[in-house]
């Protein structure tokens, strides 16, 4: 799985989704189809980072099932997900996903906030736009740096490193291989 996410060893951060995220007391009796749940991991709302998924383009996804799902379903879902194209890939890497299924239902601590549910899916995915979360923590670190005053060659050290991490996502996320490129 590490291989298929992590293209660049600078490009190792993956973005964590989990749907769905239903509260114990808004719980509703009608199910979420697979479809419905493996579409909400491309959602905004659903993410443990806070980026827009729609803003940049997925290098790779591993959808991870647990409970009442079959193959058939989850297939369906990401052939539907791949024939609408509102998901965007980089052009450099197939649009291939990695499917997990763990035919337990979803464990939820008990009388916690979280609705027990027949079905959910975790989703680990490496996209470009991630690079937002950095360019946030970048803004976050330029205050600290004035605010606080400490050795500047430290801050700019770690600075320059920021920057550069947040240029390779950016410079990945740019539809231009040359398959007669040697260089890796």
């Amino acid at each position: 799985m590490l291989t298929n996410l992590v293209p660049y060893p600078r490009i190792h951060f993956p973005l964590v989704t989990y749907a769905p995220i239903i509260s114990a007391e808004k719980a509703y009796h009608e199910q979420l189809t697979v479809s419905e749940i493996t579409n909400a991991c491309f959602e905004p709302g659903s993410q443990m980072v806070k980026c827009d998924p729609r803003n940049g383009k997925y290098m790779a996804c591993c959808l991870l099932f647990r409970g009442d799902v079959v193959p058939k379903d989850i297939n369906s879902a990401i052939s539907v997900i791949k024939t609408k194209r509102n998901i965007q890939f980089v052009d450099w890497c197939p649009t291939g996903f990695k499917v997990g299924i763990n035919y337990q239902p979803p464990t939820v601590v008990p009388n916690g906030d979280i609705a027990k549910l027949q079905r959910a899916v975790c989703m680990l995915s490496n996209t470009t736009a991630i690079q937002e979360a950095w360019a946030r923590l970048d803004h976050k670190f330029d205050l600290m740096y004035v605010g606080e005053g400490m050795e500047e060659g430290e801050f700019s050290e770690a600075r320059e490193d920021m920057a550069a991490l947040e240029k390779d996502y950016e410079e990945v996320g740019v539809d231009s291989f040359d398959p007669n490129d040697d260089e890796y």
